[in-house]
């Protein structure tokens, strides 16, 4: 039986002495440096597995002089970033890359977040949904290359150090307004996501899409945020007005949930009197109690996409483009229907 380190695990000494070599040649076999010959080479590589030998990371990176860490920051309370991150992990593993995880809590800072991944020298930093301004954005790609997932930036932050994956959600919100109107709706209101992030985009979408539809008289936005708390509040709000529209497009499936609550408790028929529709697909969504019609974004290219960029910016690969945009698709299910008589 090999000797095992503390740990319990075989050591890089474990398979130097069973394949008969020396402890630097083992460690250039792993690294894939030349000094070996081809038979040296696979026998170092078999004995490896048959010992089930795992180089330590820590170890490995200190010895390359560089950071194989993908640091990511992500909102816990968000369900849409826990399926990207549930995306980042294989991704980034896949291409030799460890990730290291921190989140944006309701009171933290999210530059206190963000300050923690740097000190522990991630390569590269990926940011779900950040809060933080164009400036703070800039300021921190100049520290480690950056990716800013699901939020638009302005051409000028967008550079070889910065760069985004979101979805087109000018498509995305036309989409939705495109197919309530075919349903026949014009009593379209939109529930809006407050400062959140991709709130100023889909908040203009659905204006453009309702004047597009020849129904600027019928635009009308409640304020609200991406989550539960805020569309409950907004619902409250629809409620105390003078009428219902016949259908209402909430800023994400969060917020769209919060009025489904509230509408449902106050005996308001989803879908009889009010369609409702949500945004991003989260799978909480498509369970059969709540079956919410949403727009769907490809959390797992994005998640792909960001982990390439990443290792893109890293290493100094030259880039497609800096800001990669994904087509998003529409999901009906069982909270829209053809308005009331």
């Amino acid at each position: 039986m090999p000797a095992k380190n503390r740990n319990g695990r075989p050591t890089m000494a474990d398979v130097a002495a069973r394949a008969g070599v020396s402890r630097t040649l083992v460690s250039f076999v792993l690294d894939g440096k030349p000094g070996a010959s081809e038979d040296t080479r696979q026998r170092v590589l078999r004995v490896a597995d048959e010992l089930g030998y795992r180089p330590d990371a820590a170890a490995r990176l200190l010895a390359l002089g560089t950071s194989r860490t993908l640091g990511v920051l992500m909102d816990v309370s968000q369900l849409f970033e826990a399926e990207l991150v549930s995306g980042i992990y294989p991704a980034a593993e896949k291409l030799g890359y460890d990730v290291l995880l921190t989140a944006n809590l309701a009171g933290r800072d999210e530059t206190l977040a963000v300050e923690t991944l740097l000190d522990h020298r991630c390569g590269a930093v990926i940011l779900l949904g950040p809060m933080a301004s164009p400036a703070e954005l800039v300021a921190l790609g100049g520290r480690a290359p950056l990716v800013v997932v699901g939020r638009r930036l302005p051409d000028d932050v967008v550079t070889e150090r910065v760069a985004t994956v979101r979805t087109d959600d000018a498509e995305g919100v036309a989409l939705a307004v495109d197919y309530l109107v075919d349903l026949g709706h014009r009593d379209i209101l939109h529930v809006d996501g407050g400062n959140d992030p991709a709130s100023d985009d889909r908040r203009a979408a659905y204006r453009s899409s309702m004047r597009r539809r020849g129904l600027k008289g019928q635009i009308r936005i409640v304020s609200g945020a991406h989550n539960e708390a805020a569309g409950a509040v907004a619902a409250q709000v629809i409620l105390d007005s003078d009428h219902l529209p016949t259908a209402i497009l909430a800023g994400n499936d969060r917020c769209a949930l919060g009025l489904l609550d509230v509408f449902t408790r106050a005996g308001v028929d989803i879908p009889g009197e009010v369609s409702l529709m949500g945004y991003d697909d989260s799978r909480l969504s498509d369970n059969p109690r709540i079956d919410l019609t949403t727009i769907h974004q490809d959390a797992q290219g994005l998640a792909e996409q960001s982990v390439e960029l990443a290792v893109d910016l890293l290493t100094g690969a030259e880039l497609a483009k800096n800001d990669v945009v994904l087509e998003p698709s529409l999901r009906v299910r069982g909270t829209t229907a053809a308005p009331r008589a």
